[in-house]
């Protein structure tokens, strides 16, 4: 009987953490929907975005995604979503696809332009600036081939480069060259 009584207490404690824990989370995870008005922005590719992200303004959530689709004339992909009325962005604001962390989801960043002119909060609001966001595969990648250039060195004094004072490829030169005779340079030393 001793037992049965302890195992009440305990589940009773644990039953009893579970709903405070429960109560901290829904209230400090804002679940709340924000009002707001609809703002329109076209990326490149919108990798890991979906309807009902985030969108944050340095941190704090402003607004959450409504809905993605594909541009069928330019093939982009076009976001919209709302942000709070009490916000209001300047036209050059950037809305630029970031992740929570290396694993983790997507949410729509804002960084605040510094235009005196705010986009339009009827519904008909465009952001024009934006950035994709970064692919995984992409960043290693580049790390991998960075390294490569750096345990290579710099080139050696007069070793030809990648690159002309132009600008352009050396792939681009090489046949122009070849099309052209090249005249030899003058070797005798001058007399005096």
């Amino acid at each position: 009987m001793n037992r049965n009584v302890i195992e009440t207490v305990l589940g009773a404690v644990v039953l009893l953490t579970a709903v405070m824990f429960l109560s901290f989370a829904y209230s400090s995870a804002d679940l709340g929907k924000k009002e707001g008005y609809t703002v329109r922005a076209d990326f490149e590719r919108i990798d890991g975005l979906k309807p009902g992200s985030d969108v944050r303004m340095n941190g704090v959530m402003v607004g959450s995604i409504l809905n993605i689709s594909l541009d069928k004339e330019n093939f982009r992909a076009t976001a919209n979503f709302s942000v709070d009325k009490k916000i209001k962005l300047p036209r050059d604001t950037i809305a630029m696809i970031a992740s929570e962390s290396l694993l983790g989801g997507k949410y729509l960043s804002l960084e605040v332009g510094v235009e005196d002119e705010n986009i339009a909060t009827d519904g008909t609001g465009k952001l024009t600036r934006t950035t994709p966001p970064m692919r995984l595969d992409d960043l290693i990648g580049h790390m991998i081939f960075k390294e490569d250039d750096k345990k290579k060195g710099p080139p050696p004094p007069g070793a030809p480069n990648d690159k002309t004072s132009s600008g352009a490829s050396l792939r681009d030169t090489i046949p122009l060259l070849a099309a052209e005779p090249v005249p030899e340079p003058d070797t005798k030393p001058a007399v005096k």
